[in-house]
């Protein structure tokens, strides 16, 4: 059966090889806290339906303990080394089997093998306090070599990091008017597709989540991300597939392999 991911918005994302499914920072609220879900349904209870759940760091919206309490006993949930120590609530997930890792660190997941990878980001649980865990991408390798780059800046020797691809989930805008530092937009998503050259990508991360009462501030980060991305792509890296899903969509993009 052929690779296929699904996005359910922000970072959450569900791919599927070899038989397996693994979920990306799964987020399956309408609210949290100042943000509200602007476009799409939140995401069904089959959603929450893995064998390996992957957090990327441990901003609320990418580890979200609610969402995670969804997740059905003896799912593997692997997290940035450290993650227990920062987020004691962790332990509370009864049945759940975590594991921590950090930057080029292997788990293996029944016929799959999943690589912790850097990313460009601030990995606190809080805006202030010690950095205790790093942010971290996912490389998910069966049929297809999948990267999940979760929230990552463009930095030097990505490329290398990561190592051969042939579908890049990347991140290609946020859930506020202005993107931080360790953000991929548009234009620096294009350029970091151009440097990884899978066969296929799909942009994610964006056109979800909106803080509430700024609908009319620049509304275009919210709405145009996907779009802008993949015109930037055709033009950067025309050899890569682009698949810009709805929200709840899937696609089984070619991997050549």
């Amino acid at each position: 059966m052929p690779m296929e991911v699904t996005w359910w918005g922000h970072a959450t994302c569900t791919v599927e090889d070899s038989g397996v499914r693994v979920l990306t920072d799964p987020l399956f609220v309408s609210r949290l806290a100042h943000l509200r879900r602007r476009r799409g349904a939140v995401p069904p209870p089959e959603a929450a339906v893995a064998e390996a759940v992957l957090v990327s760091h441990l901003h609320s919206d990418h580890l979200h303990l609610p969402s995670l309490a969804r997740l059905a006993p003896g799912t593997r949930l692997i997290v940035p080394r450290g993650a227990l120590r920062s987020v004691p609530g962790l332990r509370r997930l009864v049945g759940l089997l975590i594991t921590e890792v950090g930057p080029d660190d292997e788990v293996i997941v029944d016929a799959l093998r999943v690589r912790a990878v850097p990313a460009l980001h601030d990995g606190r649980r809080l805006p202030f306090g010690p950095h205790r865990s790093p942010a971290l991408g996912y490389v998910i390798r069966g049929e297809a070599r999948t990267y999940f780059a979760g929230d990552t800046g463009l930095f030097d020797g990505m490329a290398d990091a990561v190592g051969p691809i042939d579908v890049a989930l990347l991140p290609v805008g946020g859930w506020g008017p202005f993107l931080g530092h360790g953000h991929l937009n548009p234009d620096r998503a294009a350029r970091a597709l151009a440097a990884l050259v899978p066969r296929a990508a799909v942009p994610v991360h964006y056109g979800t989540y909106w803080p509430i009462g700024l609908d009319a501030v620049r509304p275009h980060e919210f709405h145009s991300p996907g779009d802008e991305f993949a015109r930037k792509a055709a033009r950067l890296a025309p050899q890569v597939a682009v698949h810009r899903l709805g929200h709840g969509e899937s696609v089984r993009p070619a991997t050549g392999r």
